[in-house]
């Protein structure tokens, strides 16, 4: 057991580490070849944070193991809401533009439902992989379609990382950044299988399914990146960067990582998983209206009443994974 443990806390914490600098890395191929920041926000700073949810589910799919996958897709998405935006919003809290709830919040909210009709028959297919993967790729060409006419909403952290890098003494290095992308892939690569090892190591041991591990242990591990982002987003005073950084990597879990786990392998999935997990999923999505909204003339901000509520739900639901344990 204590090998399971050692393999599954390790496996996270390289999993953050890798993941920054891969991010790093690529911020650096990205200013010094001079991509314009929308590129660099959408594609790089977008894939980074959500890398570790992507490897860890189609290492888990490739080794036979589709619930974790799928469990992994499912409690990131969760824990972005209630642990990573009420963490955030404690520490500072959000102030929301309208224009997100109008576009990007709807959104999201359909390809939940999606994901719902998709599973009602228990399985997620590889064909309805495919849907969530070709999903995926028209909305990000949709987004960027979209910037071109507007700020680019990622735009200002990208801005203040790409000019932390021009600052660092030397500059922007083509060989370290090249090098960094290349160990951060490896090593996330590396990372996600020692993980995936632990955590159906620990499943077997205490009978419990890899997707409850993946729901709770592997989703938090894994969301690491996002806490981490979003947080530092919310200290610079990016609250649209920190808002926004939730609702894209859930928009990149639902429709790319477990859709690419589809495409791997036909996931099985758990009855509990639809009539429990979507559900809680559904309610979560839906809490983002309503903490976000602006009332009484008001403009939209989750406050740090909002911001508890949000963990004290996320610590329930947690607590209700390990009680069925």
């Amino acid at each position: 057991m204590i090998a399971f443990w050692l393999a599954t806390l390790g496996g996270l914490v390289a999993l953050w580490w890798t993941a920054e600098r891969f991010v790093d890395g690529a911020v650096g191929l990205a200013v010094h070849w001079r991509m314009p920041p929308l590129l660099i926000g959408m594609l790089v700073m977008g894939f980074g944070t959500s890398a570790p949810e992507l490897v860890v589910s189609a290492s888990a799919a490739l080794d036979g193991s589709p619930g974790l996958a799928l469990g992994n897709a499912i409690g990131s998405n969760v824990a972005n809401i209630g642990l990573i935006l009420g963490v955030t919003a404690l520490l500072s809290p959000i102030a929301v533009q309208s224009q997100t709830l109008r576009r990007e919040l709807p959104v999201l909210m359909a390809v939940t439902l999606l994901v719902m009709f998709q599973l009602r028959d228990g399985v997620l297919s590889g064909f309805e992989g495919w849907i969530l993967v070709v999903a995926l790729a028209a909305l990000i060409s949709w987004s960027i379609w979209q910037a071109k006419s507007g700020p680019d909403p990622l735009a200002a952290d990208v801005g203040v990382h790409a000019e932390a890098l021009e600052k660092a003494p030397g500059g922007v290095s083509l060989v370290r950044s090249a090098f960094q992308v290349a160990y951060g892939l490896v090593g996330l690569v590396l990372s996600a299988q020692a993980l995936i090892w632990g955590g159906v190591g620990l499943a077997q041991l205490w009978g419990v399914s890899e997707t409850v591990i993946g729901l709770s242990v592997v989703a938090v591990g894994t969301s690491l990146p996002e806490l981490a982002a979003s947080i530092a987003a919310a200290r610079k005073g990016e609250h649209d960067l920190a808002f926004g950084n939730v609702l894209g990597s859930n928009l990149f879990n639902t429709l790319g990582v477990a859709g690419l786990a589809a495409v791997i392998a036909d996931i099985d999935v758990d009855p509990i998983v639809l009539s429990r997990d979507m559900w809680v999923l559904l309610g979560f999505t839906a809490s983002l209206f309503v903490v976000g909204w602006g009332w009484r003339g008001q403009p939209g901000r989750v406050n740090r009443f909002e911001a508890t509520a949000l963990l004290a739900a996320y610590l329930i639901y947690m607590f209700a994974l390990g009680w069925q344990v």
